[in-house]
């Protein structure tokens, strides 16, 4: 990977429906070697995709949370388990297994506090291997996309 790439990635990460051609002016190369490059990034697994970036409160998430999660045994087939089940919460937009006084950092999008506390109630502190939950609730976001 060299600079015209780091390039070419830099703009797809603001810009990802940015055409070819577009693209191609922004990096200093002409339309096919650039298109070969965003093809063999793509190939290779560096570009993993594209995506919308989609404002949570027009689709009913408003509110996000992020939760930290102690297991209580870090047994393979308990952290197994907790994953495959916190896959399945549509609530859950991020998950990351990390180090420190908790295990898990989930990022939870939900339409309100009440729906929040339906979650962690109903949902969220039944999951397996669970001992304790602490949440984060967001009051202001200072960043609104990922790039």
């Amino acid at each position: 990977m060299d600079e015209v790439d780091r390039s070419i990635l830099a703009v797809l990460e603001r810009h990802g429906r940015i055409s070819n051609a577009e693209l191609a002016a922004k990096v200093g190369l002409s339309p096919s070697p650039c298109l070969r490059r965003v093809r063999r990034l793509e190939e290779t697994g560096v570009i993993r995709g594209y995506r919308a970036l989609i404002d949570p409160a027009a689709v009913g998430r408003s509110l996000r949370v992020f939760v930290a999660v102690r297991l209580m045994r870090h047994a393979r087939a308990d952290v197994v388990a907790f994953e495959r089940a916190v896959l399945q919460l549509r609530e859950v937009v991020y998950s990351h297994h990390v180090t420190g006084n908790y295990d898990y950092l989930l990022q939870v999008e939900v339409a309100d506090l009440p729906a929040y506390e339906d979650f962690h109630a109903n949902r969220l502190a039944n999951l397996p291997g669970v001992a304790a939950v602490t949440s984060y609730v967001t009051m202001k976001s200072l960043s609104a996309d990922t790039a």
